[in-house]
């Protein structure tokens, strides 16, 4: 039987001939370079074969792969693989299962639990399907919807005074962060036995009493000013208010506060006596609209979370060296929310088939 013959364009033989120099390409594509390239020349199967070192059937292959196919008919078939052990019907059921109780004694699921409720199905496939969908069986979230009938109303008025804060007059947010610990812990550097050293601190700590901060953040420029008590009562609220009222002693002060009962007695002879100053009140359960929680939560990370302290005084001198060097680059908060409706009803697991 006659050979199948070949001849090579310049640019054919240019990058066949470079398959068979380039040092990182795959030995099988530079052999069959070799013999289309030794087809082009003229030689013959078996010569091909035995210079080659390979069986005729193989030059034969490739010759004829590439007179049908050219360039692409030396590269490797797709081929089928492994038949999927999971199909589509598997990870619904899988969905379908989470939408389920779980067995008596067990709060939730977990992989082993649904493998073993499916009976047919791995566990690591489980994690593989819930991976997918990108479900978590142990993270749990949280809401806290106000009940305030007023609630409209009071949220306009603070977003009203971020937004849009009366002439001439100065906007404050103004909470307490009460019983603040002194916690004594062992920290810094520790070498593990491969070398390594990790730095951190003890599980165990020393208690050293308690103190009660109480701040105030100015909307407009991101300024904090604080003090520090020893309790949270009405009396140390209103001499905070009254460091505050001598800070501006010419302006109209708009005070952001909660509904703690030391901000709003039933008399409060402290306002009629400082006509300039008004409270607006936050609903309940949205402490989220003061700004001042937004600070307190980056003086909890940047001063006191994993800080050691042996007194209650070192607690007040690390948050009076932070508001220092935060007053230094104050700004105003960026401040947004992303409301979400009550009333949206939560997705089942099985609508993720759809």
């Amino acid at each position: 039987m006659q050979a199948t013959q070949i001849e090579l364009t310049p640019e054919e033989r240019a990058e066949l001939e470079s398959w068979t120099l380039r040092g990182k390409i795959e030995q099988r594509l530079a052999l069959r370079a070799r013999i289309v390239l030794a087809a082009d020349s003229g030689h013959g199967t078996r010569q091909i074969a035995r210079e080659l070192g390979v069986r005729p059937a193989t030059v034969s292959k490739w010759r004829t792969r590439f007179a049908q196919q050219r360039m692409l008919g030396l590269t490797d078939a797709p081929r089928s693989g492994k038949p999927a052990t999971y199909d589509i019907e598997t990870e619904q059921r899988i969905l379908e299962a989470l939408d389920k109780s779980p067995p008596p004694g067990y709060a939730q699921w977990n992989g082993r639990l649904l493998a073993e409720e499916l009976g047919d199905v791995s566990a690591s496939q489980v994690w593989r399907v819930l991976r997918k969908h990108s479900i978590s069986l142990q993270r749990r979230r949280s809401w806290c919807i106000s009940t305030d009938p007023e609630f409209a109303a009071k949220a306009a008025d603070i977003v009203g005074l971020y937004l849009n804060p009366p002439d001439k007059a100065v906007v404050l947010c103004v909470n307490e962060k009460p019983q603040i610990q002194a916690l004594e812990r062992a920290q810094g550097w520790l070498k593990l036995p491969n070398g390594k050293a990790v730095t951190g601190f003890s599980h165990g700590y020393k208690r050293h009493g308690t103190t009660t901060l109480i701040a105030s953040l100015e909307v407009a420029t991101g300024l904090v000013k604080v003090n520090h008590y020893k309790r949270r009562r009405r009396v140390e609220f209103l001499d905070f208010m009254n460091r505050i009222v001598n800070e501006y002693p010419e302006q109209e002060i708009h005070v952001i506060l909660d509904n703690l009962n030391i901000h709003r007695p039933k008399q409060d002879q402290w306002l009629r006596r400082h006509p300039k100053v008004h409270f607006h009140f936050t609903p309940t359960y949205s402490s989220w609209l003061n700004q001042i929680e937004c600070w307190f939560s980056i003086l909890s990370r940047s001063a006191l979370r994993g800080a050691s302290f042996n007194s209650p005084q070192e607690v007040r001198l690390a948050i009076d060296r932070f508001v220092e060097a935060h007053n230094e680059n104050a700004a105003p908060f960026e401040w947004t929310k992303t409301y979400v409706y009550p009333s949206a009803p939560k997705p089942s697991y099985a609508d993720l088939r759809e």
